[in-house]
C-alpha cells in the first residue's frame, strides 16, 4: 500500500486575520464589547490567514442553515473536482481507474452525498465503491486514509481515493456568543484536501504505509463535536480537549510503535493534525519532542488555520511536496477527533 499522490484545494477568497475580526465585529453587530474579546481571542489562535467559501460581506446573507448548506454543497463539489483532477494528473491515470472514493466531512450535508455527485459531474467508474463518512470531525483526514488503506489491502490492483472537503466558516452561528464559538470563528477555516492510494500491484510510487491503529476514549463525546438543531450545527469545543491529548497520545503511539518493534526514536518525521496552538504544544509535550519537530503542523495552521479532517493531510501533503524525507525513513501521521478518538498511521519513505 502506498500514497501515490496527494493534493490541496482552496476557495479562492484569503483573508488575513485582522480582516476577518472586522469583518466578525459587524457580523455580531454589539456582542463583544467594542470587539475586545473577539481582538483577544482570535490573536491567541496561531492563525494568520484563511480562505472562504466567500467573500466575507456575504456572510451576513447566509441567515439559515439551509443557505449556508447550499453553499457548501456547491464549494464542495467545485473543491471536490479539482483536487481529484490533480491527482490523476499526477498519477497519470484515467479516471475509470478509482475503484473506491471515500468522501469525509463535518461542515455540511446532501443526499446524495457529495461523492455521488462527483461521480456524475466527473463521469467517474459507475462501478466505483462509495464511502461517504460523516461525524469523525477532525481525525477522519487520518481515519478515512485508514481505510483507503484498508481497502487497497484487499484489493491490490486497485486505487482508492480519500476526498476531505471542510467549509468550517459555513458553521458560524450568529446568536453564539459562548467562548467555543468565538473560537471557533478565529481557528477553522475552509478548504480541501485528497490523497491516492494505491495497492501493492499497482506499479506507482510513494511511501509506504505500514499499518494504522485507532483508539476510543469512552466517556469523552462531551469534548469535541456539534450540537445539531434548526439552526444548524453550533460548535461543541472543550477546554479539555489538551488535556486528553497530553494524558493519551504519548501511550497510544508507544504501544502502536511497539507492535512493529519501534520507539518514538526511529521516528524522522510527524505529520500531525494542526488543531491549534494549545493541542500542538499538547502533542508535543506527550510526544516528547521539541516544537520544532512539529513545525509543518504550526506552519499549516498559520497558513490557513484548523481544516478539521483535512488538516493532517494538508500537512501530508505539504512532507510529500517540499519536505520529503529520505529513503527508509519512518512517520507517524496522528490525528484526534470527536468520540474523543485517536487514529494514526506509520508511514515509511
Amino acid at each position: 500500500m502506498r500514497i501515490a499522490a496527494t493534493t490541496t484545494a482552496f476557495p479562492p477568497y484569503y483573508f488575513s486575520q485582522q480582516e476577518v475580526v472586522e469583518a466578525l465585529k459587524t457580523y455580531w453587530g454589539n456582542g463583544p464589547d467594542n470587539g475586545a474579546v473577539l481582538d483577544r481571542l482570535h490573536s491567541r489562535t496561531g492563525v494568520e490567514w484563511r480562505y472562504f467559501s466567500r467573500p466575507l460581506e456575504e456572510y451576513h446573507g447566509l441567515d439559515t442553515w439551509g443557505k449556508a448548506n447550499n453553499v457548501w454543497i456547491e464549494t464542495a463539489e467545485q473543491l471536490g473536482q479539482q483536487s481529484i483532477e490533480c491527482l490523476l494528473k499526477q498519477t497519470g491515470l484515467a479516471r475509470d481507474r478509482i475503484a473506491a472514493l471515500f468522501f469525509v466531512s463535518v461542515t455540511g450535508v446532501c443526499s446524495p452525498s457529495i461523492d455521488a455527485r462527483l461521480v456524475n459531474r466527473m463521469k467517474l467508474s459507475p462501478q466505483i465503491k462509495r464511502n461517504p463518512i460523516f461525524g469523525l470531525g477532525c481525525v477522519a483526514g487520518a481515519a478515512g486514509l485508514a481505510r483507503a488503506a484498508d481497502y487497497v489491502r484487499a484489493y491490490p490492483d486497485q486505487v482508492a481515493v480519500l476526498l476531505s472537503v471542510e467549509l468550517c466558516t459555513l458553521t458560524w452561528q450568529r446568536g453564539d456568543m459562548s467562548a467555543a464559538n468565538l473560537i471557533s470563528s478565529g481557528l477553522f477555516g475552509d478548504g480541501a484536501a485528497a490523497v491516492l492510494v494505491a495497492g501493492d500491484k499497482v506499479p506507482l510510487p510513494g511511501p509506504r504505509i505500514i499499518d494504522s491503529h485507532r483508539v476510543f476514549y469512552p466517556e469523552t463525546h462531551y469534548v469535541m463535536g456539534w450540537d445539531i438543531s434548526e439552526k444548524g450545527f453550533s460548535i461543541v469545543l472543550s477546554p479539555d480537549v489538551p488535556k486528553v491529548v497530553r494524558e493519551n497520545l504519548g501511550r497510544d503511539v508507544d504501544g502502536f510503535l511497539a507492535t512493529h518493534g519501534l520507539t518514538r526514536s526511529d521516528i524522522g518525521t510527524w505529520i500531525m493534525h494542526t488543531g491549534g496552538p494549545k493541542v500542538l504544544d499538547a502533542s508535543a509535550e506527550a510526544l516528547g519532542v521539541e516544537r520544532d519537530a512539529l513545525e509543518i503542523s504550526w506552519e499549516a495552521l498559520r497558513r490557513v488555520g484548523n481544516l478539521s479532517s483535512a488538516s493532517v493531510l494538508v500537512v501530508l501533503d505539504e512532507v510529500m511536496k517540499h519536505q520529503r524525507p529520505k529513503p527508509g525513513t519512518r512517520s507517524v501521521l496522528a490525528a484526534m477527533g470527536p468520540g474523543f478518538c485517536c487514529e494514526m498511521l506509520l508511514l515509511e519513505w
